[in-house]
């Protein structure tokens, strides 16, 4: 990977922000594994802000842990990829047909437990970009913070897949399976 200035395309840098409804067209995610409820600021292949409302509803609650639910650090993790696939897939013109995907975790740091009612603050920037003829993959550092503290921070590289990879097809035994009953 590169220095993501040298290797993205020149386009105007703008700040959005995105409610709900913009974020469920752009990442394929859904419950219970959407982590992102709003984005207050998107500036485009540099940075971008999410919000994540922790709620006691949330089903990972049930189990981690019963008495002292505390939201696990692999999620916060994760809510940091997707603000980042958030702001790499609005660059992707055919968003619906691809999906970003984890290729590393580096130097994830969780510093203070996340607890139902907090908001989670996610800032996202990214670091490297790196596109080729059938290949795009990206480097992004995030920090997740609640009410000012940083409670977690981790550096995640990806790469955008075509989300038909994996599906089934006859190729898989499903077509065969049926056809022989």
């Amino acid at each position: 990977m590169t220095d993501s200035t040298s290797t993205i395309p020149e386009a105007p840098a703008t700040a959005a922000a995105l409610n709900i409804h913009d974020i469920l067209k752009i990442l394929p995610h859904r419950y219970p594994l959407l982590l992102i409820d709003r984005v207050l600021e998107l500036k485009r292949k540099e940075r971008i802000v999410a919000i994540k409302n922790v709620t006691i509803n949330e089903p990972f609650f049930n189990g981690h842990f019963p008495g002292l639910p505390i939201m696990p650090g692999v999620l916060i993790v994760e809510a940091i990829a997707q603000a980042g696939g958030a702001l790499l897939l609005t660059e992707v013109e055919d968003r619906s047909h691809k999906i970003m995907v984890f290729t590393g975790i580096d130097r994830a740091k969780f510093r203070q437990p996340v607890s139902p009612g907090d908001q989670l603050r996610i800032e996202v920037e990214l670091v490297a970009w790196r596109a080729a003829a059938r290949f795009t993959a990206a480097k992004m550092h995030g920090v997740a913070s609640v009410a000012g503290k940083r409670v977690a921070e981790a550096t995640v590289s990806c790469q955008l897949i075509d989300s038909s990879r994996g599906r089934g097809d006859a190729s898989d035994g499903a077509a065969e399976d049926a056809s022989s009953e």
